[in-house]
């Protein structure tokens, strides 16, 4: 450093002749300064003086202090200058400088203390940390917005916590109210079968007397009422069992299948006068199945024909046994039914039109044939069409997987 101050001549280095030492220096990509030990400066550069928009030779005299803000001057006279003086050096040390038009540039100072003959002499030099310092604010900001994130999602995580535990609870709430509420209703369906039960034996008593045809119609409609109010209660029964996972209990027997379809003809054809119902047998033979609940299904449905259908192209029943399944379709010909509303049809309080469903106004008939047909092993089907009508499948089969099993032992 030096040399610069007393110049140089340039050096011949191969055949390469380099720029003279000092035109190098003047050059240099960082602002160099030489100064006494008390801050005058002795020599800067063109880059130090051009960072500072001050011409070089007005630099020379001034006190390197006299360059720096006011908090630059504090931090100068109580750390990096006693620093200098103790250690010897000092490295990227941060300092605020005037530049000529007032505002302030901050530069990365490095410096070494050296004593030389002629005296003691700082050489310092000074780096620009604008884009340095654009680095950091946007390390900084982007540090800031990743907290930011992290404060976010930790809050998005909390609320989706709690809002999961008040679905939990609200849920079991649910469960629990709608388990109390199917108990109530098995035990209010049960305790109306007692007093239904007496009111047709006594209706049955009353229907045995001479009374006018008045008194008669009467005494019939209290009968058919009863009957009504039974199959509901029936119904709602069966709806709890299902629903508390109980299931639906059958009690298999060995039966005619076509005796016990025509059996059921015979009845639905009292419980539906205006209805033409007829029974085509294709397949005779003895299944075992529950013949109680055959009939219900069989009703459910035909009760679902008569109150959906077009009662004067009358309603069909098909029964089938081949091959070990039981097939029993009950068709009708009316309205169609939706392809939407078959994927829900057998739901509970669902229905194919807004017409009144007469006596299967709860809207559980065909909810109880899918739960039969189950419980059977079996399953059920639909078609509706305008051309062809609607038509509802039922294949069981003849005789239980068991039975199978040990009539093929020997």
């Amino acid at each position: 450093m030096l040399s610069w101050l007393s110049g140089s001549v340039p050096m011949l280095v191969g055949e390469c002749l380099l720029p003279e030492a000092d035109a190098l220096l003047e050059r240099a990509p960082c602002g160099l300064v030489v100064t006494t030990e008390d801050g005058t400066i002795l020599r800067s550069n063109q880059t130090f003086s051009r960072w500072l928009g001050s011409d070089p030779t007005a630099l020379l005299g001034r006190r390197f202090q006299s360059l720096l803000t006011m908090g630059g001057r504090i931090f100068h006279q109580t750390h990096w200058a006693p620093l200098m003086k103790i250690q010897g050096s000092v490295a990227e040390v941060k300092l605020d400088l005037q530049h000529a038009d007032g505002r302030v540039i901050t530069m990365l100072l490095n410096g070494v203390r050296h004593e030389h003959a002629g005296g003691v002499f700082y050489e310092l030099a000074m780096f620009g940390t604008v884009e340095r310092d654009r680095y950091e604010r946007e390390l900084l900001s982007a540090r800031k917005r990743a907290e930011q994130l992290l404060a976010e999602r930790s809050t998005a995580e909390r609320a989706l916590q709690e809002a999961k535990a008040e679905l939990a609870l609200a849920y079991r709430d649910a469960q629990r109210r709608a388990t109390l509420a199917e108990q109530m209703v098995a035990v209010a369906s049960h305790d109306l079968k007692n007093p239904l039960t007496a009111i047709k034996m006594a209706t049955g008593l009353l229907a045995r007397g001479d009374w006018a045809p008045r008194q008669q119609q009467l005494i019939g409609t209290i009968g058919l009422s009863c009957d009504r109010a039974q199959r509901m209660i029936a119904d709602l029964l069966d709806l709890a069992s299902a629903r508390m996972g109980e299931g639906i209990s059958i009690q298999r027997q060995v039966v005619d299948l076509p005796g016990l379809v025509d059996e059921s003809v015979n009845e639905l054809r009292v419980a539906f006068p205006h209805a033409c119902i007829r029974h085509l047998s294709k397949g005779h033979g003895q299944v075992h199945v529950d013949p109680d609940r055959l009939h219900q299904t069989l009703g459910n449905l035909v009760a679902n024909a008569a109150a959906y259908g077009d009662l004067q192209h009358g309603i069909t029943l098909t029964s089938d046994v081949c091959q070990g399944t039981v097939s029993l379709c009950v068709h009708n010909h009316g309205p169609t039914i939706e392809p939407a509303l078959i994927e829900r049809l057998f739901e509970p309080m669902t229905r194919a039109s807004e017409r009144c469903a007469g006596g299967r106004s709860v809207g559980l008939g065909l909810f109880i044939v899918r739960e039969i047909v189950t419980a059977h092993g079996g399953e059920i089907r639909v078609h509706s069409s305008q051309a062809q009508g609607t038509t509802f499948m039922v294949r069981l089969p003849a005789v239980p997987p068991t039975l199978h099993e040990q009539r093929a032992v020997p």
